[in-house]
């Protein structure tokens, strides 16, 4: 592709990698652009933030196709992962370590899938502390690490599909298809409330966003290489 491609707009579906953040996944791929054209800047932003634990799809957008972020960012979005049962972390996934265990002894297959299916439909969810969202001019999870606690807001959210897919307890996996500002984090989190026990999130990927499908995407090397 040429310079005036990206300029005038390119999706770049990339299959984000564990550990790496969505900002530094943008940076990295600006940085390539910019040295292979010799240019001092060009536009390159990414539709919807996938945290450093989660691997899957990132659609990048350039140019003139940042204006399209909002609307990418808008659809509906598709994970697959692993829920550990009977214990909790604060940031409700493995970026922290565990602060409580919980009997798993009185969970059942049955309650399992029953309890999924209460979740279904549009809800209310809290997101957790440990997120991107802005208080005060602050982002929560600032605010977390420095053991400030603070009042977070529920929001409506709509969980379209909630599947178990295979049940190995402590583990289970599962498929959620939901709606924008959808935390996985704190669906694992209140699933074990729910099992009056405890959970966190230990494994996610998104694999869609819209009619966008991580088997379409390619890994940061591959388009380094091919550019």
């Amino acid at each position: 592709m040429t310079l005036e491609d990206y300029k005038n707009g390119q999706v770049i579906l990339i299959d984000k990698p564990l550990e790496w953040t969505s900002f530094q996944v943008v940076n990295k791929l600006r940085w390539h652009i910019r040295k292979h054209f010799n240019i001092k800047k060009i536009k390159v932003g990414h539709a919807g933030t996938l945290d450093p634990l989660a691997t899957g799809l990132l659609i990048i957008c350039t140019g003139k196709f940042t204006k399209k972020i909002e609307e990418y960012q808008g659809q509906i979005k598709e994970y697959t992962g692993e829920i550990t049962l009977g214990a909790t972390t604060p940031s409700y996934d493995m970026e922290t370590e565990v602060n409580e265990t919980y009997s798993i002894n009185h969970i059942t297959e049955d309650l399992i899938h029953s309890t999924a299916k209460n979740f279904m439909g549009e809800i209310e969810q809290k997101p957790p502390i440990f997120s991107a969202l802005k208080k005060d001019g602050k982002r929560l999870y600032e605010l977390a690490r420095e053991g400030k606690t603070t009042e977070i807001k529920t929001r409506k959210i709509t969980i379209e599909a909630f599947e178990i897919t295979t049940i190995n307890l402590p583990k289970i996996t599962f498929r959620v298809v939901c709606s924008k500002g959808t935390y996985i984090r704190s669906l694992a989190y209140d699933f074990g409330i729910a099992l009056n026990s405890g959970a966190y999130l230990s494994e996610l990927r998104r694999t869609k966003i819209g009619n966008f499908n991580v088997k379409n995407s390619i890994k940061i090397e591959e388009f380094v290489t091919n550019l």
